[in-house]
């Protein structure tokens, strides 16, 4: 199975098609502006890469990050690959990390276990070993952190709800 099939199709991933709705207040809570625009405005091949999911034997995770990757192709071939990471999905016996090849312009899948090096070009860590146990903890990492601006959004909003549901602060 090539990578274009795992991930969907040789289309761009939907954070390049057009988005129809306005972008948030830059004051927005960031839970509120990483927010998707809803399933029917997305292609039916795509699925939010901004939650953990399932699919199928797959476990889904959300990743952030810019990284360069020193990657070695099915030919053999090497070449250095410039990826705005989006998700890491875990499967039976293969680990894929997706996102968008800033060179190749598309949405790409690389295989873990092919990269040599990845470099992390926010803050110019660099990793040549256990690559695939540093990009498991980053996905944890921001599984965990979104999970919990999830869960302060919804407190955020159930006490607004209280407020004005008692009258008391009505606007």
């Amino acid at each position: 199975m090539d990578q274009h099939s795992f991930f969907g199709s040789r289309e761009p991933h939907p954070e390049t098609l057009s988005d129809p709705l306005p972008d948030p207040p830059r004051d927005a809570p960031a839970v509120s502006r990483a927010a998707q625009p809803e399933a029917g405005a997305m292609s039916a091949d795509h699925h939010d890469a901004f939650v953990e999911r399932q699919e199928g034997a797959w476990r889904v995770l959300p990743i952030e990050g810019r990284f360069e990757l020193v990657y070695e192709d099915g030919n053999g071939a090497w070449s250095v690959r410039r990826l705005q990471a989006r998700e890491l999905k875990i499967g039976p016996g293969r680990v894929l990390v997706g996102g968008a090849d800033r060179d190749r312009d598309g949405y790409r899948g690389f295989r873990a276990d092919r990269i040599h090096r990845l470099t992390d070009r926010d803050t110019g860590e660099r990793v040549e070993r256990n690559i695939l146990d540093w990009l498991t903890r980053r996905a944890e990492g921001t599984r965990r952190a979104r999970a919990a601006a999830l869960r302060k959004a919804a407190g955020i909003a159930a006490r607004r709800a209280a407020r004005t549901g008692d009258g008391s602060r009505a606007a």
